[in-house]
């Protein structure tokens, strides 16, 4: 792996992680993803400036592929610990809004329902496939923005030599 997409990915997937694992902040991600697209766009950005050309889409697709399984992974198991600490509170913030009389008896139930989990393994599996998956997609559509955002002028790097054969340059 080429460590001029692996510094930044880990950069972006930090990011990812961590804002996707505090709670209260990691709302966030339901608005499309947003901390694993800001994620992506990081990498992307923090490869654009380690590189003397423009980078192509392909490999802000892929920086931000990276960035968005780091951060899933580094999202779920910082997850672990936030939410045995915050479990107790959370919970009570719900039993106080399930209990208001005007609160309709259908949506006690689920919220009943969902208070009675706990982390289980099979949970952490659960989530860190989901993880996987939405942050590589999201990641990748950051990565396309950051290529697009922050696009430098010049030249692409020219292509590299295929192996076996010989450049031949028109005389001067």
């Amino acid at each position: 792996m080429d460590s001029g997409r692996l510094q930044p990915a880990l950069y972006g997937g930090l990011l990812i992680g961590v804002l996707s694992a505090l709670p209260f902040v990691s709302a966030g991600n339901c608005c499309c993803c947003l901390w694993v697209i800001v994620g992506g766009v990081l990498a992307v950005y923090l490869r654009q400036q380690n590189s003397a050309f423009a980078i192509t889409s392909t490999e802000g697709a892929l920086v931000g592929l990276l960035a968005g399984l780091i951060g899933g992974v580094i999202g779920v198991i910082l997850s672990i610990p936030v939410e045995a600490v915050m479990g107790p509170f959370m919970r009570n913030i719900v039993e106080r809004v399930a209990s208001r009389p005007d609160f309709p008896a259908e949506m006690r139930d689920v919220f009943e329902r969902a208070g009675e989990g706990g982390t289980s393994a099979l949970g952490i599996a659960i989530k860190m496939c989901v993880s996987l998956v939405a942050g590589g997609m999201f990641g990748m559509l950051g990565g396309l923005l950051g290529v697009a955002i922050f696009k430098k002028d010049g030249p692409p790097p020219p292509p590299p030599p295929v192996p076996g054969t010989v450049d031949i340059l028109p005389p001067e």
